[in-house]
């Protein structure tokens, strides 16, 4: 199936990673599920077939050299429009959000894989314009290629996840030749342009924002979750009440403990020692995925490296930075750790495609 010297590059480094944090999210996610009522043992059965599923996709996207996705781009964009804009008139509505488009089987997020979409189409569009991303109307173009899918997942209404686009947008320009000044001055545009922004969020989206800033200003209702979460994190310490011994996931004082909050249970139940072992193995996976990306054959492959590293980066700091309430609630998930299929899947996509690149890099590690 593949070639011998494709092998030789394989990071198995990178993708045993990856696996250490999914069986590590595995773990904690049995402890977030013990005490529900109907089957302690849903989630923890639904995910790992994520993970087995994830595996599966992860070595198809290996098997296909990845400069045919470069070539594939205005498809995979167009495509990407479509389900995004498909999903406000046929998505399934939970909790006020239209993001979901049942499959029956299996309900597909199209945000999700909206940012892989966009990272390799805007890895695509930064390699053409290539040495001319300093004029100022390419910059233009590269924020309004990413501005449109934003917008619809704006639209079902998703604040987090359109969020993450502007990190993989500054991750990728970054590195894809914009002016540092250029991209200062947009973001000083962007903070200017916030209280423009602020009518179109919904009511709860600018509670959240207002709520982390003093939770106790409604410690029943917007502010409950972040209070309930810096108290399970806080009681921890630095061992953890044990596994299976939170009493904040116990007593269900804590909500979405198994998805948007499941670094809180970590945090109580394995302490301070326990988070830090799932940052070691963060920063080691990033650090993997820019390695990789140093050795990349192409401006392509590179770009497609720092989108994906962006991506996990921003959901990182974002997720753990929400449940220590010194950033809003967002409801990002924690890539690898957080119950969610099509979440899941995706970073396992992202990461196939980050080993695809590495094993076709030009020089040939013997």
């Amino acid at each position: 199936m593949f070639d011998e010297k494709l092998w030789r590059n394989f990071d198995l480094w990178l993708l045993f990673i990856m696996l250490a944090i999914s069986i590590y999210g595995l773990v904690v996610l049995s402890s977030a599920t013990s005490n529900f009522s109907a089957d302690p043992w849903f989630y923890v059965k639904r995910q790992a077939i994520w993970i087995a599923a994830g595996l599966i996709g992860l070595f198809l996207v290996i098997s296909i050299d990845y400069s045919n996705f470069s070539r594939l781009y205005k498809y995979i964009y167009i495509g990407n429009l479509a389900l995004l804009a498909l999903v406000l008139f046929i998505g399934r509505e939970t909790a006020g959000s239209q993001r979901w488009i049942d499959l029956r089987f299996f309900d597909l997020q199209p945000s999700e894989f909206a940012k892989l979409a966009i990272i390799i189409t805007l890895a695509k569009f930064l390699e053409q314009k290539e040495g001319e991303m300093d004029q100022v109307k390419n910059l233009f173009l590269a924020f309004l290629h990413v501005a449109i899918p934003m917008a619809l997942i704006f639209l079902q209404p998703d604040l987090g996840t359109s969020l993450v686009f502007l990190a993989i947008l500054y991750g990728m320009l970054f590195l894809g030749g914009a002016k540092v000044k250029h991209l200062f001055v947009s973001i000083a545009a962007g903070i200017a342009a916030v209280p423009f922004l602020w009518n179109f969020l919904k009511p709860y989206q600018q509670m959240r924002l207002v709520i982390f800033l003093n939770p106790e200003q409604d410690p029943l209702q917007y502010g409950y979750q972040l209070i309930q979460s810096v108290i399970a994190i806080g009681s921890g310490r630095i061992w953890g009440a044990g596994l299976y011994e939170g009493t904040q996931n116990i007593y269900d004082f804590l909500p979405a403990q198994h998805t948007d909050f499941i670094f809180s249970v970590l945090g109580e139940e394995l302490g301070f020692a326990g988070a830090v072992v799932l940052l070691v193995l963060y920063l080691l996976l990033v650090y993997r995925i820019l390695k990789i990306s140093s050795m990349a054959k192409d401006t392509f492959g590179l770009l497609v490296c720092i989108g994906v590293a962006s991506m996990l980066v921003f959901q990182v700091l974002v997720n753990i930075g929400m449940t220590i309430s010194i950033m809003p609630v967002t409801g990002l998930p924690l890539p690898f750790m957080s119950y969610g299929g099509s979440s899941f899947l995706v970073n396992m996509l992202s990461i196939g495609l980050v080993l695809n690149v590495g094993m076709r890099r030009e020089k040939i590690m013997f």
